[in-house]
């Protein structure tokens, strides 16, 4: 036992005389050798040439490693604003009003036979009333936005007055027994609130047959200040500063107007005044008579 562990002591021994042998030989530098030099006098000895060996140190290239962090992409959530519908509101259709001026305006129309002869032609001012005990209203017929149209027969004829807010048509019959032409029949639709407690009133209709209006001879014209013509359900048209004629119209004018009752002059008041005025006279003329009587009986001769 004791001779394995001399052994192992003289081999590392032996081992560590090997590894200063070698690093001798490495730390050692190499011995330079220079020839003789001759002396001369002329000349001079040569530099001596010195060989060296260069250590190249190599330095060991670390390599770091590129760590490339990358940064987590936070994306922001979208937020999506509510649409909001704004509710469409639909504004009442309310009736178209009147054209003002609102005073009643006369207005001239015309229905031609052809294009040179006017079979009707009407000078007038018109207004459609409604007068109940609940309600009351008034629409004039402005005749700046009033177009006539019409047609005229032998017999027959109709004038027809058209607005925005809705018609009056007139119908014409030629009597030629009677020598007579006249209105048998009126008409009306009205889409105006003449009730004004009812936002959006239905509209008016009215229709009156078999009349006898605007009655006039043949050739001659009708013609009155104002008349009512009631159409039934509260509802009149009124007529004012009247002037019509249909058929026989000499040189497109009007004929010898005939004027309705209200224009006649009426002699009834005038016939009473002066019948009471003639019986007064009469009474004081035949008190006085009397009293001159008596008083010649009351006197007598001597």
């Amino acid at each position: 036992m004791k001779t394995v562990v001399v052994l192992a002591f003289l081999a590392c021994l032996a081992v560590s005389a090997l590894s200063l042998t070698e690093d001798e030989k490495i730390n050692r530098r190499p011995a330079t050798v220079s020839p003789a030099i001759e002396f001369s006098t002329n000349e001079h000895p040569p530099p001596p040439t010195t060989k060296s060996k260069t250590l190249t140190t190599t330095t060991p290239t670390t390599t770091t490693p590129t760590t490339t962090t990358h940064k987590p992409t936070t994306h922001k959530p979208t937020t999506h604003k509510p649409t909001t519908h704004k509710p469409t509101t639909h504004k009442p259709t309310t009736p178209p009003q009147p054209t003002p001026p609102t005073n009643l305006t006369v207005g001239n129309y015309t229905v031609m036979a052809n294009k040179t002869a006017v079979c009707v032609m009407a000078h007038m001012a018109l207004q459609i009333r409604l007068a109940t005990p609940k309600s009351n209203g008034t629409f004039i017929v402005q005749p700046k936005s009033t177009h006539a149209v019409g047609s005229c027969e032998a017999t027959k004829a109709n004038l027809t007055l058209e607005f925005p807010q809705g018609f009056i048509t007139f119908m014409f019959n030629k009597s030629i027994e009677k020598n007579t032409v006249y209105v048998d029949a009126v008409s009306f639709s009205l889409n105006y609130p003449l009730d004004k407690k009812v936002a959006n009133g239905p509209p008016y209709t009215a229709n009156n047959k078999s009349m006898n209006l605007f009655a006039a001879k043949i050739g001659h014209s009708y013609s009155c200040k104002s008349e009512a013509l009631y159409m039934g359900d509260g509802m009149y048209l009124d007529v004012n500063q009247d002037q019509m004629q249909a058929f026989n119209l000499n040189k497109n004018e009007f004929g010898k107007p005939d004027s309705c009752a209200a224009d006649k002059p009426d002699y009834r008041v005038a016939i009473a005044v002066g019948v009471t005025l003639l019986v007064l006279i009469i009474i004081v003329v035949v008190v006085y008579l009397l009293g001159r009587r008596k008083r010649a009986n009351g006197y007598q001769s001597l």
